[in-house]
């Protein structure tokens, strides 16, 4: 018996069927994913959602031993017998290309895989089933972003890539199964999408400065419920199903921002450089904190400095870019240096840009923070939001060695092409002294 429930999905219908008008252009908008649902509970629909979908194919079901506890035994018993479908527990997944072409060889006898949550399960799907030329729909686990995204993060040789993937044919989200997953995720999720906030500011920024592409219609979607969420923190961390389905719906959205922008600017600027920074050289440090969880500990480290720098009716004084290449060779390696200039040169401040800009901010300051303050929340928003969601919020609560963090911090800049808030900082000299506060 299909039991009726409520519909969480918001402005996502109007996505995915393509009536949504931009406020900003007055144009229509859809997504490449056929079908999103949100629903306070899918058991006993699935077969109906999938036969939508993947109507006539042969389909391989993949979990892991989490997930097909959570939800994927139950998936499997309702979809065999009205669809042709075999089930994979995968006891050991990885979101490595190791992982990836193990999927490709379990491909071989299918049309495509249905992907059971977790991150790694759905990440590594998607790129398999991209570079076999086949499709796959997910049911989500957690209310994290990457469901909805068409990129997939896969490691090499330990080494973490954002890779151009394809995004699914349908996204599926249970609240009443997410809200069971581990409080550290919803927490983490939530982190995630909260650095929305420092994102734009460090994308609107760079696109002043630099003239780089910048879009807002991610975010004219995102501000529809983003005050809600936050305000909603408490019980999301509580896992009250009204709350949750907040946090799912922002999450979506943010995953389904580069479907507008072709980018992972809107929601990955210097708040990510940081977690990639971790990640990249943590080695034996790293504590084992997730992506979503360091990120919503680099958002209050950038919301701090964008609060310090732009809120200030002085502007900062730049001067040329310096790459510390002493430095950078000891704590990182002689090989990381050339890709750190080739890194730099899109936003490279010589001794002429320096004055230009200089010159700019003495006279028009005020009206180049003006849109950048409109954009930002408030410090202590960000926060009190993210410990009443029970968010990690500094480098102490995630037993991340603080040495380490200022490091992350002061060189997270250098190895990314993004221009962001550290840039800024370290080329107008308050990035250490910021660090250090």
């Amino acid at each position: 018996m299909i039991r009726a429930d409520k519909n969480y999905n918001g402005v996502i219908d109007e996505l995915v069927n393509g009536s949504w008008i931009s406020p900003s252009d007055n144009q229509q908008y859809g997504i490449p994913i056929k079908n999103i649902e949100i629903r306070e509970t899918l058991d006993g629909i699935e077969s109906n959602l999938i036969k939508d979908l993947h109507s006539n194919q042969k389909l391989l079901v993949v979990s892991d031993p989490f997930t097909h506890k959570a939800m994927g035994s139950r998936i499997f018993k309702n979809l065999k017998g009205n669809l042709n479908v075999d089930e994979y527990i995968w006891e050991h997944p990885s979101s490595s290309i190791k992982g990836v072409e193990f999927l490709r060889s379990k491909l071989k006898d299918y049309d495509g895989m249905i992907a059971v949550g977790s991150g790694t399960v759905s990440d590594s799907i998607k790129y398999a089933t991209f570079l076999e030329g086949k499709v796959y729909s997910v049911f989500a686990t957690t209310p994290m972003n990457a469901y909805t995204t068409g990129t997939a993060s896969i490691s090499f040789d330990g080494v973490k890539k954002s890779l151009v993937a394809h995004y699914a044919q349908g996204v599926f989200f249970d609240l009443e199964v997410l809200s069971n997953c581990p409080k550290r995720l919803t927490a983490a999720a939530f982190a995630d999408v909260i650095c929305r906030t420092t994102a734009q500011v460090d994308w609107l920024m760079s696109h002043k400065l630099l003239n780089t592409d910048y879009k807002t219609t991610p975010y004219e979607l995102l501000a529809l419920y983003e005050m809600d969420m936050i305000n909603n923190a408490s019980d999301i961390a509580a896992g009250k199903i009204d709350s949750l389905a907040l946090l799912t719906l922002i999450s979506a959205i943010m995953g389904l921002g580069t479907s507008f922008t072709q980018t992972t600017h809107v929601g990955s600027m210097g708040e990510h450089g940081i977690s990639h920074y971790i990640d990249m050289f943590a080695g034996d440090k790293h504590p084992g904190t997730s992506h979503g969880e360091q990120v919503g500990i680099a958002t209050i480290s950038v919301s701090k400095f964008q609060n310090a720098i732009l809120k200030k009716d002085q502007p900062p004084i730049i001067s040329p870019t310096i790459i510390p290449e002493k430095e950078i060779v000891q704590k990182l390696g002689e090989p990381m240096l050339e890709t750190i200039k080739k890194a730099m040169e899109p936003k490279y401040f010589d001794q002429k840009k320096a004055e230009t800009t200089n010159e700019y901010f003495s006279k028009h300051w005020l009206e180049f923070v003006e849109p950048l303050r409109e954009k930002m929340l408030d410090y202590d928003i960000i926060w009190n939001s993210m410990g009443a969601c029970g968010a990690l919020r500094t480098a102490e609560d995630a037993k991340l060695d603080s040495n380490f963090y200022k490091d992350a911090l002061r060189y997270g800049r250098f190895i990314r092409d993004r221009y962001t808030i550290l840039d800024l900082a370290g080329d107008s000299n308050q990035l250490d002294n910021l660090i250090n506060v």
